[in-house]
């Protein structure tokens, strides 16, 4: 089954009135490179993040993104009682010394270093455990998309390469008259050489079955079409290979590029051109193939 490695999924839950989202948007890459982004309470559980996206993701740019929203009454900052008391008591001594008593210490102590400080907050087991059931849900989704994406893909494969052996089967008629053409050649060459007393009728008989033999194609367009089939038994596997079926077009390309330089022939030369065209159509979508 065929799947595309542009993929998007995303889950939440919520516990003690907060939400946590997971967002997970994947492209096409040669291998797994993942950008995770995960909030500082997490962090002890980012390994096992990592290795869940590993498992399910397999290969692509991954940018997954973990988010928490709070309620509007949640602080995420508290007042350093502490050290508000000792601000306090350094400056009314202060006050008392310099008896100025024209300002009011509340503003001014607020404005002090480290006065506020950070709440630290940290997750509990079932909150890690709803964590990593989010990931594999995002992930889930992702695969769902990627198989949707790449049913499409599948088909538009499918078409070109059905459409590589149309245009294939379109230089038989033209080879025929490659052939007359071929004959006429020779024949005029050989008049040529007859005129001038310098036919070695031997050596003449072995340089054109040399000649015919390396102006035929049959063996190309034999594989060409054992290459397709093969081609079209990979995207109905079950499991998704981009690199297979790259390493299967490198083959095909190679024999119609040999084709091609046989040809000696404008015709199909043309059809040949248009194969190659498609060829590379089909190399670009299976940049996007897991």
């Amino acid at each position: 089954m065929i799947k595309s490695m542009t993929g998007y999924g995303q889950s939440s839950y919520e516990i003690a009135g907060k939400k946590v989202t997971v967002d997970i948007k994947t492209l096409n890459s040669k291998q797994f490179d993942l950008n995770l982004r995960v909030p500082m309470i997490y962090r002890d559980v980012e390994p096992d993040i990592r290795n869940i996206l590993l498992q399910k993701i397999e290969r692509g740019k991954a940018d997954v993104y973990i988010t928490v929203d709070y309620p509007e009454n949640y602080a995420s900052q508290s007042l350093n009682k502490g050290l508000y008391y000792k601000y306090y008591d350094e400056l009314t001594d202060l006050i008392k010394e310099t008896q100025d008593k024209t300002r009011e210490l509340l503003p001014v102590i607020m404005k002090l270093p480290d006065i506020m400080k950070q709440t630290r907050e940290e997750a509990g087991e079932k909150d890690k455990e709803l964590l990593l059931n989010a990931i594999n849900e995002a992930a889930h989704q992702l695969d769902t998309f990627r198989i949707n994406e790449g049913q499409i893909l599948a088909t538009d494969l499918k078409n070109r390469q059905l459409l590589i052996e149309q245009l294939l089967s379109q230089i038989e008629p033209y080879e025929k008259q490659r052939t007359e053409n071929l004959k006429n050649k020779l024949h005029t060459s050989l008049l040529s050489l007859e005129a001038e007393n310098k036919t070695d009728k031997n050596r003449f008989e072995q340089e054109l079955i040399y000649y015919i033999e390396k102006m035929d194609f049959t063996e190309e367009k034999i594989r060409l079409k054992k290459h397709g089939a093969y081609f079209s038994e990979t995207l109905i596997d079950d499991a998704s290979n981009g690199k297979k079926l790259s390493f299967i077009v490198q083959e095909m390309g190679r024999e119609i590029n040999t084709l091609g330089s046989k040809a000696n022939d404008f015709e199909i030369q043309k059809i040949v051109v248009q194969m190659k065209d498609e060829l590379e159509k089909i190399k670009e979508q299976l940049m996007n193939i897991l």
